[in-house]
């Protein structure tokens, strides 16, 4: 509804003390800019499941959820626990006012801030930014991580004041956001221009939108060049993959569909431009646990998500706090059969926090086998100056942007970039390398070629098993996933089709889900019964052959590689810092023979000619394979997935 005077309802919020949230979404400009003035009252809870959706009596509510970072331990992962609340404000009168009346009301006198800075030095950022490409990504322990810093800095002004100040300066410097909000409960405030929606769902419609790649415009503006140039980075366009990746692991485990990619696009804001995709699918989820099976962005955090979390805990020293959650907007949508509520979920990025007078604005870096930590340094400035310049609160005697970049600076009006000819030549060209399959609306109906048959699953804490799950339904086949930690002997010999999937680390250590593992691939062999295995379960089947495992000199994470499977070439994506390895020339016929195996067996090897790197390995019931074939990556994934299978389940005895 519309509301009251606009100068009326802000100078009530600034004398009051009752919790509100300011939110701008849609349009900037024209009759359809707007800005929603939320209140009503707030409770925190411990849960998500816990968001109190509806009244005693059953009636739907709206309600607003500040979701901290520590809520990944829903999900059994590892975080510095500071306390954080899962914050509700549960909506009791909501308020649509225009975006310039609101605008004209907002205070607009400058913020001070006091002992501004970083509260990690440059040279220590850069020393954390080499550690974590030498002993993580190094190690195999995943293919990006997101380690953030703190630009901090006391705030001597009213709370309510500084909040409604930094809203309006957002709203007019800071054009491209997908959210500009403002939330102010009691001890603390979050201002921000989110530009990426993490997760939203409308009638059924789940869609994500994972951004990857920072430019910072130069001073006068981006141009058609400069942006080219970035465009053309190897490490900005991997990067981005790799995110798409993770986010589809999330949407084929929310979605029946498993997700289909469109774009990319430009996400153009008033001082970065950004690379983005969308992803869409089907779901029938409780909002709120679609919520929980997308903590968090890997934008954010890296990948494999679990083992991301395990890696920011041990490289930052204090709790990410909100930074990385999500604002989540439940929003009654009169539904009598299926969900009851609509969910629309910005990533809480671009954002400062007041608490206690100390202004915190968070930023991070996505750290990749290519990235130059003095590079990312340079990230984390401008991040921090996007948002302190947005806000009109650049401290002018900190160095947080290049000297010869002034934020403030006019920019002339000009055509979105993305309309330039060669920037959209060079956008459409990346969906060159992608693979058809998650470009395109796919909907398994049972009919593939394995139908009536039974696959397996068995995760080794990398969800890339969603995507691999819903290719194999999309074969036809009858698919369950199941946690190494649970799997039994009795799951393991009843499949058709046991697929023993990918995970982080090394494949010759001795922890507990390396020789659970181990254990999996074992049994199937040792029965000949049909086994695919893949990336690090490829790994171990190779051990198991009597194949040397090594570690490669540079990680392939995120690699697109062509390689021969077995007399067909094939566009494959790979994720892997160990490999197997064979005298180049040792293309076939290996025969072994291992502990319950009575007579020696040939197995095919698929080899790099020149460094003798194994891809794929074929024997009596069974196949394995170093990429991911359900990567973005693996152009060519469905065939050489149904290619094997098809070995395993014939060559069986």
């Amino acid at each position: 509804m519309t509301g009251p005077d606009p100068s009326s309802l802000i100078h009530d919020l600034l004398a009051g003390s009752a919790p509100f949230a300011l939110i701008a979404r849609g349009p900037a400009t024209g009759d359809d800019a707007t800005v929603e003035v939320l209140t009503g009252d707030v409770v925190d809870v411990d849960l998500l499941a816990d968001i109190p959706l509806t009244d005693v009596d059953g009636v739907a509510r709206e309600v607003l959820a500040l979701v901290p970072f520590r809520q990944v331990r829903e999900r059994g992962f590892v975080c510095h626990d500071d306390g954080a609340p899962l914050r509700c404000l549960v909506i009791g009168e909501r308020v649509v006012l225009p975006r310039a009346g609101v605008m004209a009301s907002l205070p607009s006198a400058p913020v001070d801030l006091a002992d501004a800075g970083f509260d990690i030095a440059d040279e220590e950022y850069a020393d954390i930014v080499r550690r974590v490409i030498a002993e993580e990504i190094g190690r195999g322990e995943g293919a990006n991580f997101v380690i953030r810093r703190d630009f901090v800095a006391g705030v001597d002004a009213d709370p309510r004041a500084a909040a409604l100040t930094w809203f309006r300066a957002l709203l007019e410097h800071e054009k491209g956001a997908y959210w500009t909000f403002a939330i102010v409960t009691e001890g603390h405030i979050a201002v921000g221009a989110s530009p990426e929606a993490h997760v939203s769902a409308q009638d059924g419609i789940v869609t994500m939108n994972p951004i990857s790649g920072t430019f910072r415009h130069p001073a006068g503006g981006a141009t058609a060049d400069t942006l080219a140039e970035f465009l053309r980075s190897t490490k900005e366009t991997e990067e981005l993959f790799m995110v798409v990746d993770e986010e589809l692991k999330m949407m084929s485990a929310v979605c029946s569909d498993g997700g289909r990619i469109t774009g990319p696009h430009l996400k153009e804001m008033s001082r970065l431009t950004h690379t983005e995709y969308m992803l869409r699918g089907r779901s029938d989820l409780d909002p709120r646990d679609i919520l929980r099976e997308t903590m968090f962005a890997p934008t954010v955090t890296g990948s494999p998500m679990q083992n991301a979390c395990t890696v920011i805990a041990r490289h930052e020293t204090t709790p990410r706090g909100y930074y990385s959650g999500v604002a989540a907007l439940f929003t009654p949508n009169g539904n009598a059969e299926g969900p009851t509520h609509d969910l629309d979920a910005p990533i809480l990025i671009r954002t400062a926090y007041l608490v206690d007078g100390r202004l915190r604005v968070p930023v991070g870096a996505t750290l990749v086998r290519h990235s130059d930590p003095y590079g990312e340094v340079g990230e984390t400035h401008g991040k921090a100056a996007g948002v302190l310049g947005a806000i009109g609160a650049i401290p002018r005697d900190v160095p947080v942007v290049p000297a010869d970049a002034d934020p403030d600076a006019p920019v002339a009006e000009r055509r979105p970039l993305a309309e330039d000819p060669a920037i959209a030549e060079l956008l459409a060209s990346r969906n060159d390398r992608l693979a058809p399959f998650w470009m395109n609306p796919q909907d398994p109906d049972g009919s593939g070629p394995f139908a009536g048959r039974t696959a397996l699953v068995v995760d080794a804490e990398d969800r890339f098993t969603t995507m691999l799950a819903h290719q194999l339904r999309h074969l036809g086949l009858d698919t369950r996933i199941v946690h190494w930690a649970d799997v039994s002997d009795t799951e393991v010999d009843a499949a058709d089709l046991v697929v023993s999937g990918p995970g982080p680390g090394d494949p010759r250590d001795d922890t507990p889900r390396m020789e659970a593992m181990r254990g999996v691939v074992g049994r199937r062999t040792a029965r000949r019964d049909p086994l695919l295995a893949v990336c690090l379960s490829h790994q171990i089947l190779a051990d198991s052959l009597g194949i040397e495992l090594t570690p490669l000199d540079r990680p392939h994470q995120g690699l697109q590689k062509s390689v021969d499977v077995f007399g067909e070439d094939a566009s494959i994506g790979f994720y892997n810092t160990f490999t197997a390895r064979v005298h180049p020339g040792d293309s076939r016929s290996i025969a072994y023979d291992r502990g319950e195996v009575v007579a020696p067996l040939d197995v095919d090897v698929a080899a790099d000619p020149l460094t003798g790197d194994v891809y794929a390995l074929q024997g009596p019931g069974f196949a394995s394979v170093q990429g991911h074939l359900e990567s973005i990556l693996s152009r060519d994934g469905m065939r050489t997935l149904e290619r094997l299978i098809a070995h395993a389940l014939t060559d069986a005895s």
